[in-house]
């Protein structure tokens, strides 16, 4: 990770970590990057919150002084972007979100020419522009000047995508989805509404602050609520910006990315397009999964967290599915970033395709308890590295043995430590993550906010 630049793009409190001068920067630099071959096109979205429309006119002030033309694509999901970006040959796209943070943060995301996250050496040169570390980029003058244009048509060409990948339709289906008062508000409706569905949609009227408050895929729970409520066959719930998708079955349980790479891994082993025989997961994965995958004969690789690091091991290995347990699923036959829009289609397909519910295509995994505890701290390599939280590192090692597992990392997106506790209980993961997370805060590297 960068000084800016994290595991998903450039995030931070609006005008606060990330301001509009940080925008205007960025816009400075990729339009002067990509236009030095020729008058670059780069594509924009945004989700919802309030400082989208602030960061949007602060990075097309950048970007057309620096001689790029820009096309606006407006509200929209992340996985759009890339989507328009490798289809319409475009030089890059940026997508301002914070995915599923609270609407005061927000974050620059920067997509390449083709669809997947920046290279990290260009970061790495953004950054250096930004510090005054380089030569000063010349200003776009008289012709050379870019301009904007709307570029609505690119988002609804997506739409239509969508709509052509599942081969059945859902008909008779109730299915519900938590939008988040984010991206996929502007999209996802349609798209299951166009497929036959009975579409039940809740939190789906952004209003600049709503976004990912008490909805949306960090807040399951209303969701499963609502299921319940409302007799559904299944339920979808998006973050932000719509790169990840939860489920819900009809009993009102969750199906995280986990299970999710379980059902369409093992439908894809059925059909013989399962590349590799292989699916591509993150250290964060459950043991629940391993045990499963192993008894029907389907091989897994993990990964460092961030679905960047999954599609990059897909693209070196030629694998075809991928994901995180938090819902960032990649089916490399349709995109090149997680969508959880996509990834809840497949899901329904599957539902389709085998005539059995959500719980009926889960019920053969044994998911192990997991805890996971977010802890604010002042240093996040400090507070990771510290002898005490290590040593309590290591006597929780020592307790669960080969019955479990402790994971302890840095966000990488947020001035985060995170802890996790896998074991056969939850009573083990309550009391063990403990051990670790009191140390963090006796040792004065916790901050409340």
């Amino acid at each position: 990770m960068g000084k800016y630049f994290g595991t998903d793009g450039f995030r931070g409190e609006a005008n606060v970590d990330l301001t509009v001068e940080h925008a205007f920067q960025v816009g400075r630099y990729l339009g002067w990057y990509y236009s030095q071959n020729g008058k670059a096109r780069i594509a924009i979205g945004k989700d919802t919150r309030r400082s989208s429309y602030m960061f949007e006119y602060a990075l097309v002030a950048g970007l057309t002084a620096s001689g790029a033309d820009v096309y606006l694509l407006h509200v929209t999901t992340t996985p759009s972007v890339s989507y328009v970006v490798r289809s319409e040959e475009f030089d890059c796209g940026i997508m301002i979100s914070a995915s599923h943070n609270p609407y005061y943060d927000n974050g620059i995301k920067v997509i390449n020419g083709k669809g997947q996250k920046l290279e990290a050496n260009v970061e790495n040169l953004i950054e250096q522009y930004i510090d005054g570390l380089t030569d000063s980029i010349p200003y776009a003058t008289k012709d050379k000047i870019g301009r904007t244009i709307d570029y609505s048509m690119g988002r609804n060409r997506y739409i239509g995508y969508l709509m052509s990948i599942p081969t059945r339709a859902f008909k008779d289906l109730k299915i519900g989805l938590d939008c988040a008062n984010g991206s996929s508000s502007a999209i996802a409706k349609s798209v299951f509404d166009a497929l036959g569905a009975e579409t039940h949609v809740i939190h789906n009227q952004p209003d600049g602050l709503n976004i990912n408050t008490n909805c949306g895929s960090t807040h399951i729970e209303v969701l499963q609520k609502y299921v319940l409520d409302n007799g559904l066959d299944v339920g979808f719930a998006y973050d932000g910006d719509a790169d990840r998708c939860i489920a819900v079955d009809e009993f009102g349980r969750v199906v995280d990315g986990d299970l999710i790479l379980y059902v369409c891994g093992l439908e894809m082993k059925a059909k013989g397009e399962l590349l590799n025989n292989t699916i591509v997961t993150t250290i964060m994965s459950n043991f629940g999964l391993y045990k499963s995958l192993d008894k029907v004969g389907i091989q897994y690789e993990k990964t460092a967290v961030g679905d960047k690091y999954v599609y990059e091991n897909m693209v070196q290995n030629g694998h075809c599915i991928g994901g995180e347990q938090s819902g960032h699923i990649i089916f490399s036959k349709h995109a090149t970033t997680g969508d959880g829009i996509l990834t809840s289609l497949k899901v329904v397909e599957t539902m389709v395709e085998n005539k059995r519910t959500l719980a009926q295509l889960t019920e053969a995994v044994d998911i192990y308890p997991q805890l996971l505890i977010n802890v604010r701290v002042t240093d996040k390599k400090k507070a990771q590295e510290d002898p005490d939280v290590q040593a309590a590192v290591k006597e929780v090692e020592e307790i669960l043995g080969s019955d479990g597992r402790i994971l302890v990392r840095e966000s990488g997106t947020e001035p985060v430590v995170r802890v996790m506790v896998e074991a056969q209980s939850d009573e083990i993961c309550h009391e063990n993550v403990l051990k670790v997370v009191n140390v963090i805060k006796a040792k004065g590297y916790a901050v409340e906010k």
